[in-house]
């Protein structure tokens, strides 16, 4: 139309149903099955903790795992990073004594970045 700027924006199609992994989700929950098939994971929980990082804040990673070792990682599952979420995760690597890592799937196979764990 005459006189009208179009813009592409990227939108939320599917409303994430708390408790139900999305597609991406649940390829990595298969990933740690499969990890934990070979016995380097004793457990996994999809969407069991959540952290309070400030007052009305909340962060709740996608997968509470614990290695075979009895280690305890938080992880997160991403398609593409918005701001906000790399922020939580940070504030979240900050506040808590557990190792955050961040998974991303790209070209089939799992990328990783850790944060905290100090």
């Amino acid at each position: 139309m005459p006189g009208h700027i179009r813009i592409k924006a990227r939108g939320r199609t599917v409303r994430r149903v708390p408790g139900q992994p999305n597609k991406l989700e649940q390829q990595y929950g298969d990933y740690l099955a499969l990890r934990k098939h070979a016995g380097e994971i004793l457990q996994y929980e999809f969407d069991s903790v959540r952290l309070r990082l400030a007052a009305n804040t909340y962060y709740t990673p996608d997968f509470f795992v614990m290695l075979a070792d009895g280690t305890i990682e938080l992880h997160e599952v991403k398609g593409f990073w918005e701001d906000d979420a790399r922020v939580k995760i940070k504030m979240a690597a900050r506040l808590y004594p557990f190792l955050f890592v961040a998974a991303q799937r790209k070209r089939g196979m799992w990328e990783f970045e850790s944060f905290g764990g100090e």
